[in-house]
């Protein structure tokens, strides 16, 4: 990308992780968080998404950036929320075939975050018939098992079978594309590419079928002004080993930061709710409103400027343990965000 576009990628990246960093007490985890009518959506998945962005932007970030410093301030953050692991293992407990509390803790044990006992307990789990065999839709299932082997589990891994099964991996056709589709194929990617840290995680038949139609469905999105979808989509583009072309990033990179708020919150489509944050319904709503999007803006900029002429990828950023210093633990491959609603066949409280 040009020096006006990777400018461009770098004023979005350093504006969306000031208001996450202004804004990072909204993803504290409220005392509903081990509840069983808590809703899963709005604790514990925004803080694994947090956690999720962070190490993807530390891993293609050099040290000596003061984004490392940012998102590693903020990852350590996330990590106290859940007590340095202590409430996996009572969401495991009060859980114990819930798919989702894998998926949070995964981002964290790939960056050296981890806890032996939950770990323990969810590889025990893990090996049952009843785990292995939960019906789930093939892209969700395909980040299950990425999240199991980012967790140190000795999940095997995942096939070409696998992945054909879903929207993006059997090729469909592209006219098919749709908001929901569009979801499912980005996080295959994200999956197959250990969110965007994995330089060969992508079938050749999947990159050069991206390559082709990635271009029309960006604009497409940009267009429609769904700037959550369109940054998912810059993302997977910072993933194909070959660049989309200079003037199409360029445009794409334009378009979303005329559309981010002074503040450097960036909506979902449109201009997003009012940002009303003199009242608590208020806040929550601007804040349920854009935290996504903001993330996946921070995240696809970090991306886009880890390639050659950009800023340059992270130079092996070690992984954490504690509080952000250096972990003993090496980094394990990981997953997910599509972090389900808390019942839907993803195991219930007994």
């Amino acid at each position: 990308m040009t020096g006006a576009g990777v400018h461009r990628a770098r004023e979005v990246e350093e504006a969306a992780l000031a208001w996450l960093t202004a804004h990072r007490e909204e993803f504290v985890l409220g005392e509903d968080a081990l509840a069983p009518e808590g809703r899963v959506n709005d604790s514990w998945k925004p803080l694994g998404e947090l956690a999720q962005v962070c190490v993807s932007v530390r891993g293609r970030t050099a040290p000596t950036d003061p984004v490392y410093a940012t998102v590693t301030d903020l990852l350590a953050f996330a990590w106290r929320q859940t007590r340095h692991g202590a409430l996996f293992l009572q969401l495991q407990r009060l859980e114990p075939f819930a798919t989702y509390p894998l998926e949070v803790y995964a981002p964290f044990a790939s960056a050296g975050l981890r806890h032996p006992g939950y770990e323990a307990a969810a590889a025990a789990v893990a090996r049952t018939r009843g785990w292995q065999l939960t019906e789930q839709q093939p892209t969700r299932r395909l980040g299950v098992r990425m999240a199991e082997r980012r967790s140190g589990m000795r999940a095997p891994e995942p096939g070409p079978e696998a992945v054909a099964r879903t929207w993006l991996g059997g090729l469909s056709e592209p006219w098919t594309f749709e908001r929901s589709s569009g979801y499912q194929l980005t996080h295959v990617v994200f999956h197959l590419t250990d969110w965007g840290c994995g330089a060969d995680g992508l079938p050749p038949a999947l990159a050069s079928y991206l390559a082709h139609w990635l271009p029309p469905w960006l604009d497409s999105c940009l267009e429609a002004r769904d700037w959550d979808l369109a940054c998912e989509l810059l993302a997977v583009a910072a993933t194909l080993p070959r660049p989309l072309d200079p003037a199409t990033l360029r445009d794409a990179w334009d378009r979303t930061a005329a559309a981010q708020h002074t503040t450097g919150a960036l909506p979902e489509q449109g201009e997003g709710p009012a940002a009303d944050e003199r009242s608590a319904e208020g806040a929550g709503r601007y804040f349920a409103g854009t935290y996504h999007s903001t993330l996946m803006a921070a995240f696809a900029a970090a991306l886009t400027l880890g390639r050659p002429h950009g800023r340059g990828p992270g130079h092996g950023s070690p992984p954490l343990h504690g509080d952000g210093g250096p972990a003993r633990h090496p980094r394990h491959p990981w997953d997910p965000w599509g972090v389900p609603e808390r019942h839907g066949g993803q195991g219930v409280r007994g």
